[in-house]
């Protein structure tokens, strides 16, 4: 259920953090690291909801996705339908905005437009100023594209990514980008159902079942009525109560809790503590890493109005291979087959300034500098707070920047000797005090398949007290939780099932923390300093930290260029003449 469910590897310095490729360990422990340099902890660790038990998940697996000549041991992949969204009013919405951009009248002269940053939202910037007839220019500091979505192949081939990725219905600017690419076919849509592990019955799950049959919001509160096992009636009934302002209120209400936290809010409701502990610990963990007494309430109303008021706005679908040849890499070829450009290998080191304070380049490390008529800086945050010249910093539209700080997340990928049984073809809620979301990629992703090996992708979190530990001490204590998932499957001292190989992605900086009264400190995209926009899951948008977020603050970014169109050419053509003059 992660809205924020992408992640960067890129640390504060704008270097990227080491990979490590190691050898299982043969002796494994598990708890708090006692790692010789430690932080506070964030606590962003299990996700659940509210659920009935299940005692035999392979068997209700095997009814839709097993075949007569496949061992009952193994899952396989099995897409179901693409469900319809294209009539929603916020596809609608996302489709007319994508239009805008084609049929708008072709530039004079077109904008080169220079972005920094290839992750989501700076190709979706340079997609939408090409589609409208401009010149982008992407440059982008690593090797890879996809910024928070990135991937790398190791030497044996297999690929591991930055982050755990889920593409929701709920997420109209992203699938009009899929569709626009021609690459739906892509999304491997699974069932319309949340899965949460029993932390007091290892090995047992919990789920609760969105009917095909019902309109929104009847199918998600069905699904929430039907299950006993997390919440009592009563409980229902007391936060259905404390709900009743959000419903009535609308969006304005909801934008005026952004300065309470979910715990405060909750109190002020009269939503029992159990409530918050049963159902908000996780998905505050879920969507921001950080626990209920942290996160600001408007995230949670805004993500439970998405999930709630969209039929299937709470599907998940999975990429069917690595994010950047798989959905990075179409949009590059777009970006480029009508005359952009995108550059890898190409790090900023310093914005440059003209003597009015406007940008005059961007200094790569190797000396190039880099010109164009616009700029936009498409990095995360924390990257931009580094590079920001000190002439702009005391500007209010950016001093509020410094409120706005990336939470550390950890990314595990496991390969074992073995196909775990204890699985499903699905996102699953591990409530593990260190894991939040896992899958086993191994028959949740076509292009990762193994019939004969379970590959699990974690989410390590809260990472703040390990993000400075070796990769193994990481290893050892993801190995001691998942013993509790796989008690018959898994053991910390691998007597059981064995890993043949391991990656840890460590992020320092991911995603914005979404704590109170952070909203007002979100930027626009359109800048004070003129040719100077900004593009990122962190800037003023409707989806927050989110892949959706992110494109669609790149379309926004790229709307304000086309709407400064003629301002932008009037600045151009005035130094022009100034500079015939002298």
């Amino acid at each position: 259920m992660t809205l924020c469910g992408s992640v960067s590897a890129l640390n504060i310095s704008g270097h990227a953090t080491a990979v490590g490729l190691r050898s299982p360990q043969s002796v494994f422990s598990y708890g708090y690291p006692n790692c010789s340099q430690q932080n506070h902890a964030l606590a962003f660790t299990s996700s659940d909801s509210m659920g009935h038990r299940i005692t035999n998940p392979s068997a209700n697996a095997t009814k839709t996705r097993m075949r007569t000549n496949i061992s009952p041991l193994q899952v396989v992949c099995v897409d179901y339908p693409r469900p319809d969204l294209d009539n929603t009013v916020n596809f609608l919405e996302a489709a007319y905005l994508s239009s805008t951009f084609r049929t708008s009248p072709r530039p004079a002269r077109p904008l080169k437009v220079v972005i920094a940053g290839a992750g989501l939202a700076g190709l979706s910037t340079a997609k939408y100023l090409a589609d409208a007839g401009h010149q982008p220019v992407v440059l982008e500091a690593r090797d890879v594209l996809g910024g928070k979505v990135a991937a790398w192949k190791d030497n044996d081939g297999d690929w591991y990514e930055t982050g755990l990725h889920i593409f929701f219905g709920a997420y109209p600017n992203v699938q009009n980008l899929f569709g626009e690419l021609g690459i739906n076919d892509r999304l491997q849509w699974k069932e319309h159902s949340m899965i949460f592990a029993m932390p007091n019955k290892p090995g047992e799950f919990s789920r609760f079942d969105f009917p095909e049959v019902l309109p929104a919001p009847l199918n998600g509160i069905l699904a929430i009525l039907k299950n006993n096992e997390m919440l009592t009636w009563p409980e229902k009934l007391k936060f259905a109560i404390g709900l009743l302002p959000a419903m009535i209120g609308g969006q304005a209400y909801v934008e005026a809790q952004d300065g309470l936290t979910v715990q405060e809010w909750m109190t002020k409701q009269g939503v029992p503590d159990r409530v918050t502990t049963e159902v908000f610990i996780a998905m505050s963990k879920a969507l921001n890493f950080i626990n209920p007494d942290e996160l600001s309430m408007q995230c949670i109303l805004i993500a439970l109005n998405r999930f709630l008021q969209e039929k299937h706005g709470s599907k998940m679908a999975f990429l069917d291979g690595n994010p950047p040849e798989r959905l990075c890499m179409p949009i590059a070829d777009h970006i480029q087959s009508l005359g952009g450009e995108v550059q890898l290998n190409s790090r900023i080191k310093k914005i440059e300034l003209n003597n009015d304070g406007t940008v005059r380049s961007f200094l790569l490390n190797n000396g190039d500098m880099i010109e164009g008529d616009v700029y936009v800086f498409a990095t995360p945050v924390d990257i931009l707070k580094l590079l920001l010249p000190d002439d702009w910093k005391e500007i209010p539209y950016f001093k509020k920047l410094e409120k706005l700080v990336g939470v550390p997340v950890i990314n595990v990928h496991i390969w074992f000797d073995r196909k775990l049984k204890n699985t499903y073809d699905h996102l699953l809620f591990s409530r593990s005090p260190l894991l939040s979301v896992y899958a086993d990629m191994s028959v949740t992703c076509k292009e990762y398949y193994n019939p004969n090996q379970s590959i699990l992708e974690l989410v390590f979190a809260p990472a703040e007290e390990w993000i400075l530990c070796t990769d193994s001490e990481i290893i050892d204590a993801t190995m001691g939780e998942l013993a509790k998932l796989f008690p018959d499957e898994i053991s910390a001292d691998q007597s059981k099932a064995k890993i043949v190989k391991y990656h840890v992605v460590k992020t320092p900086r991911s995603v914005y923390k979404t704590i109170p009264n952070c909203e007002p400190c979100r930027p626009l995209q359109r800048s004070p300093v003129q040719g100077f926009y900004l593009a990122g899951d962190y800037t003023k948008q409707k989806y927050l930290a989110s892949m959706e977020g992110a494109v669609l603050s790149g379309k926004l970014c790229a709307q304000a260029i086309v709407q400064d169109y003629e301002l932008l050419t009037a600045r151009e053509q005035r130094w022009l003449a100034e500079a015939t003059i002298s």
